[in-house]
Protein backbone atom coordinates (compact mmCIF):
# COMPACT_ATOMS: atom_id res chain seq x y z
CA UNK A 1 0.00 0.00 0.00
CA UNK A 2 1.30 3.52 -1.03
CA UNK A 3 1.18 5.88 1.99
CA UNK A 4 -0.15 9.03 0.71
CA UNK A 5 1.47 11.68 1.31
CA UNK A 6 -0.41 15.22 2.58
CA UNK A 7 1.31 17.51 -0.23
CA UNK A 8 1.26 20.89 1.22
CA UNK A 9 2.03 23.29 -1.52
CA UNK A 10 4.36 26.07 -0.70
CA UNK A 11 2.94 29.54 -0.91
CA UNK A 12 5.97 32.25 -1.84
CA UNK A 13 6.10 34.43 1.42
CA UNK A 14 8.75 36.43 0.42
CA UNK A 15 5.89 37.90 -2.49
CA UNK A 16 4.06 40.11 -0.68
CA UNK A 17 7.38 41.92 0.60
CA UNK A 18 9.01 42.22 -3.17
CA UNK A 19 5.59 43.42 -4.66
CA UNK A 20 5.75 46.12 -1.57
CA UNK A 21 9.49 46.91 -2.28
CA UNK A 22 8.69 47.55 -5.83
CA UNK A 23 5.64 49.72 -5.46
CA UNK A 24 8.21 51.82 -3.04
CA UNK A 25 10.98 52.07 -5.41
CA UNK A 26 8.43 53.30 -8.34
CA UNK A 27 6.53 55.57 -6.20
CA UNK A 28 10.48 57.08 -5.61
CA UNK A 29 11.74 56.97 -8.98
CA UNK A 30 8.41 58.77 -9.95
CA UNK A 31 8.95 61.65 -7.48
CA UNK A 32 12.69 62.13 -8.49
CA UNK A 33 11.20 62.52 -12.08
CA UNK A 34 8.29 65.06 -10.49
CA UNK A 35 10.95 67.02 -8.56
CA UNK A 36 13.39 67.28 -12.16
CA UNK A 37 10.24 68.20 -13.61
CA UNK A 38 9.19 71.02 -11.04
CA UNK A 39 13.20 71.95 -11.20
CA UNK A 40 13.05 72.77 -15.15
CA UNK A 41 9.72 74.42 -14.97
CA UNK A 42 11.33 77.02 -12.28
CA UNK A 43 14.72 77.56 -13.43
CA UNK A 44 13.64 77.53 -17.48
CA UNK A 45 13.77 81.15 -18.18
CA UNK A 46 15.47 81.67 -21.51
CA UNK A 47 18.21 84.90 -21.45
CA UNK A 48 16.89 87.12 -24.18
CA UNK A 49 19.72 89.29 -25.26
CA UNK A 50 19.59 92.29 -28.19
CA UNK A 51 22.82 92.99 -30.40
CA UNK A 52 22.57 96.16 -32.33
CA UNK A 53 25.73 97.87 -33.83
CA UNK A 54 26.17 101.81 -33.21
CA UNK A 55 23.73 104.36 -34.01
CA UNK A 56 25.56 106.65 -36.82
CA UNK A 57 28.63 108.66 -36.41
CA UNK A 58 30.24 111.89 -37.26
CA UNK A 59 32.14 111.31 -40.73
CA UNK A 60 35.61 112.63 -39.97
CA UNK A 61 38.88 112.00 -39.37
CA UNK A 62 38.12 111.61 -35.49
CA UNK A 63 39.55 108.65 -34.00
CA UNK A 64 36.52 108.05 -31.74
CA UNK A 65 34.09 110.02 -33.34
CA UNK A 66 30.60 110.84 -31.90
CA UNK A 67 26.91 109.97 -32.81
CA UNK A 68 25.44 112.69 -35.87
CA UNK A 69 22.36 113.82 -35.61
CA UNK A 70 20.76 110.88 -37.10
CA UNK A 71 22.56 108.57 -34.49
CA UNK A 72 21.42 110.83 -32.10
CA UNK A 73 17.89 110.11 -33.38
CA UNK A 74 18.41 106.68 -33.60
CA UNK A 75 19.32 106.11 -30.27
CA UNK A 76 16.17 107.90 -28.92
CA UNK A 77 14.17 106.01 -30.96
CA UNK A 78 15.78 102.66 -29.32
CA UNK A 79 14.92 104.50 -26.39
CA UNK A 80 11.33 105.03 -26.81
CA UNK A 81 10.94 101.25 -28.63
CA UNK A 82 12.20 99.25 -25.36
CA UNK A 83 12.70 101.99 -22.68
CA UNK A 84 9.62 101.39 -20.57
CA UNK A 85 10.65 101.28 -16.79
CA UNK A 86 7.45 100.25 -15.43
CA UNK A 87 7.48 97.26 -17.48
CA UNK A 88 8.66 93.73 -15.69
CA UNK A 89 10.16 92.56 -18.89
CA UNK A 90 12.42 95.65 -19.06
CA UNK A 91 16.64 95.56 -19.90
CA UNK A 92 17.85 94.39 -16.88
CA UNK A 93 21.76 95.44 -18.14
CA UNK A 94 23.45 97.37 -21.06
CA UNK A 95 27.13 96.32 -22.34
CA UNK A 96 28.94 98.77 -24.31
CA UNK A 97 31.92 99.05 -26.26
CA UNK A 98 34.29 101.93 -24.81
CA UNK A 99 33.93 103.79 -28.23
CA UNK A 100 32.19 106.90 -27.74
CA UNK A 101 29.68 106.07 -30.53
CA UNK A 102 29.02 103.15 -28.47
CA UNK A 103 28.16 104.60 -25.19
CA UNK A 104 26.22 107.44 -26.50
CA UNK A 105 24.45 104.76 -28.52
CA UNK A 106 23.23 103.50 -25.06
CA UNK A 107 22.79 106.63 -22.79
CA UNK A 108 19.01 107.40 -23.71
CA UNK A 109 17.83 104.31 -23.61
CA UNK A 110 20.64 103.75 -19.73
CA UNK A 111 19.17 106.87 -18.77
CA UNK A 112 15.16 106.02 -19.39
CA UNK A 113 15.76 102.26 -17.20
CA UNK A 114 18.29 103.97 -14.62
CA UNK A 115 20.76 101.32 -15.96
CA UNK A 116 24.97 102.59 -16.04
CA UNK A 117 25.94 100.77 -18.79
CA UNK A 118 28.98 97.93 -18.39
CA UNK A 119 31.67 99.36 -20.74
CA UNK A 120 32.79 95.73 -21.93
CA UNK A 121 36.56 95.04 -24.17
CA UNK A 122 37.71 91.80 -25.76
CA UNK A 123 36.50 89.14 -27.02
CA UNK A 124 33.02 88.94 -28.46
CA UNK A 125 32.96 85.01 -27.54
CA UNK A 126 34.18 85.53 -24.28
CA UNK A 127 31.82 88.96 -23.73
CA UNK A 128 28.92 86.49 -24.64
CA UNK A 129 30.08 83.83 -22.04
CA UNK A 130 29.59 86.75 -19.37
CA UNK A 131 26.85 87.94 -20.49
CA UNK A 132 24.96 84.20 -19.91
CA UNK A 133 26.52 83.31 -17.29
CA UNK A 134 25.92 87.09 -15.54
CA UNK A 135 22.54 87.21 -16.40
CA UNK A 136 20.89 84.25 -16.86
CA UNK A 137 17.12 84.67 -17.39
CA UNK A 138 17.46 88.36 -17.84
CA UNK A 139 17.26 90.65 -20.60
CA UNK A 140 20.48 92.33 -21.67
CA UNK A 141 21.12 95.15 -24.62
CA UNK A 142 24.97 94.71 -26.05
CA UNK A 143 25.76 97.91 -28.04
CA UNK A 144 28.55 96.41 -30.46
CA UNK A 145 30.86 96.83 -33.40
CA UNK A 146 29.97 96.14 -36.67
CA UNK A 147 32.86 94.04 -37.84
CA UNK A 148 32.83 91.72 -34.58
CA UNK A 149 29.18 91.93 -34.14
CA UNK A 150 28.74 88.58 -36.21
CA UNK A 151 31.47 87.21 -33.91
CA UNK A 152 29.08 88.07 -30.98
CA UNK A 153 25.88 86.37 -32.63
CA UNK A 154 27.16 83.92 -33.51
CA UNK A 155 28.35 82.87 -29.92
CA UNK A 156 25.16 83.71 -28.28
CA UNK A 157 22.85 81.40 -31.05
CA UNK A 158 25.16 78.86 -31.75
CA UNK A 159 24.97 79.19 -35.59
CA UNK A 160 27.45 79.04 -37.73
CA UNK A 161 27.39 81.52 -39.87
CA UNK A 162 25.92 84.86 -40.46
CA UNK A 163 26.39 87.82 -43.36
CA UNK A 164 28.40 90.56 -41.83
CA UNK A 165 27.17 93.77 -41.19
CA UNK A 166 27.61 96.61 -44.04
CA UNK A 167 29.34 99.74 -42.94
CA UNK A 168 25.80 101.95 -43.59
CA UNK A 169 24.15 99.47 -41.86
CA UNK A 170 23.39 100.88 -38.59
CA UNK A 171 19.86 99.42 -37.84
CA UNK A 172 20.40 95.70 -37.59
CA UNK A 173 19.17 94.81 -34.55
CA UNK A 174 19.62 90.76 -33.52
CA UNK A 175 17.18 89.23 -30.98
CA UNK A 176 18.63 86.14 -29.54
CA UNK A 177 17.07 84.21 -27.16
CA UNK A 178 18.95 82.05 -25.26
CA UNK A 179 17.14 78.90 -22.86
CA UNK A 180 18.67 77.22 -20.46
CA UNK A 181 17.99 73.71 -22.00
CA UNK A 182 17.45 73.24 -25.84
CA UNK A 183 18.51 76.00 -28.78
CA UNK A 184 19.09 79.32 -29.14
CA UNK A 185 16.44 81.36 -31.21
CA UNK A 186 17.70 84.27 -33.57
CA UNK A 187 15.23 87.16 -34.64
CA UNK A 188 17.13 89.73 -36.95
CA UNK A 189 15.13 92.91 -37.57
CA UNK A 190 15.37 96.76 -38.79
CA UNK A 191 14.64 99.16 -36.43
Amino acid sequence: MKKDHVSLQRQPFLAPIWLAALAVLGALAAAVVASFVVWLWITADSTTVVVIRHAEKEVGSLADPPLSAAGQARAALLARMIGDASAADRINAIYVSAALRNRMTAAPLAARLGLTPTVAAGNPRTLARQVLREHAGGRILIVWHADTMPTLVMALSGIDQLAPIGDADFGTMFIVTVPRIGRANLLRMEY
